[in-house]
């Protein structure tokens, strides 16, 4: 495949709106001096500010802290033990996260640190707030920097690696594109640091057992992935409608060598993350609870907007937050959606305006009971 052919496939890390990009360890630490590659990330920090700039939100998941911090508490290299493991990682994360924060704000873009657990990509009601803190961030101009919290995180609810929590983050944004900046340049048939015969695969439209029997284990000694779990992180970004692109971070400004046609996998979805979500919500097959709406309110759904609580005339059902209900209209079903309430606060602010929520619930929620990315339409009724 020519460069020029690798350009024109980058055009999807350009023109996402969310992107998410990972980084491995053995990218932002020295795996002799377990000191940060300060020198490399300024240019890392450089590609995101010029994606901010062209309109994108951006996204950071970062490995790194148990790395930087093992080297400051004297732990010999080799594999650590759980308590050392989280002892390592709490002496680097802020070490890490100081670093982020110092590189982005000298170029003028607002940081946030996100610590997060597998609980919390997987309960829904943690999920759901997750979700809520990285849209108000990205709304107002930060770019969030995402580690697993390995300080509290035991070997059952942890991850172990950032590429399949970059999958969830970029699932749980509905971003358009992730890139994982590795110490390979992409996926091969077989390992090419031992198969001179290994070929490269620029484009994966189907992850079946072919591509499965490519993944291998680690390479690094720094980085706890391997490409076993790019390969399982792409299954997850695909499936939500998500872009993912494996490349070589060992080169300065490694996001604007992709754009310039540097040699990259991409494993390619079938639907837009918005498309793929809607999709899921759709096809539940038993709504939850069921919320009553007026003629107004039918006709603003129609249109592609939101439900606000003054639409809605009568609440059913027992729910949760975050729960798909369906949305009824003269005795038939318009839509369906994942409500911001659970039923007992639906039916308190059901028909009232959402400036009076907060004296209704007693604290600020969302202004919409479901919104617009949350729902969709399922019968084109038109309101009489």
């Amino acid at each position: 495949m020519s460069q020029a052919e690798f350009r024109t496939r980058a055009r999807r890390l350009q023109e996402a709106r969310r992107l998410v990009i990972k980084v491995g360890s053995a990218l932002l630490v020295d795996s002799r001096t377990g000191r940060l590659n300060r020198s490399w990330l300024e240019t890392l920090a450089d590609d995101i500010t010029a994606a901010a700039k062209r309109g994108q939100q951006v996204i950071v998941v970062s490995s790194g802290a148990i790395a930087l911090g093992r080297r400051h508490l004297g732990l010999a290299t080799g594999k650590l033990r759980l308590d050392e493991s989280q002892a390592a990682a709490a002496v680097g994360q802020i070490r890490l996260a100081r670093a982020w924060q110092e590189i982005l704000e000298d170029r003028g873009l607002a940081v946030a640190q996100v610590l997060l657990t597998l609980d919390d990509t997987e309960d829904r009601r943690r999920y759901l707030n997750a979700r809520a803190t990285l849209n108000t961030l990205l709304g107002l101009g930060a770019v969030p920097v995402i580690n697993e919290n390995d300080t509290v995180a035991t070997t059952e609810i942890r991850y172990g690696d950032n590429d399949r929590l970059a999958a969830r983050v970029a699932q749980m944004a509905s971003a358009e594109c992730l890139v994982l900046l590795s110490d390979i340049d992409g996926l091969y048939t077989a390992d090419p640091g031992k198969d001179p015969n290994a070929a490269f695969i620029p484009e994966v439209r189907e992850i079946d057992a072919r591509i499965d029997a490519m993944a291998t284990g680690p390479t690094s000694g720094v980085g706890s992935g391997g490409m076993t779990t790019k390969v399982a992180a792409a299954r997850i970004a695909v499936g939500a409608g998500c872009s993912l692109c494996i490349a070589s971070g060992h080169r300065n400004h490694p996001l604007a060598a992709i754009e310039d046609g540097e040699r990259c996998s991409w494993f390619l979805p079938t639907a837009s993350p918005v498309a793929t979500r809607k999709q899921w919500i759709a096809g539940t097959l038993k709504p939850s609870g069921i919320l009553n709406v007026d003629t107004g309110a039918a006709g603003a759904l129609r249109n592609g907007k939101s439900l606000l609580p003054a639409g809605v005339v009568s609440v059913t059902g027992q729910f949760g937050r975050g729960d798909t209900v369906s949305v009824m209209y003269q005795g038939a079903e318009i839509a369906r959606g994942l409500v911001a309430y659970q039923s007992s606060e639906a039916q308190m602010i059901a028909g009232r305006r959402s400036s009076e929520i907060e004296t209704l619930l007693g604290y600020v929620g969302r202004e919409e009971i479901i919104h617009r990315d949350d729902l969709v339409v399922t019968a084109q009724r038109s309101p009489e």
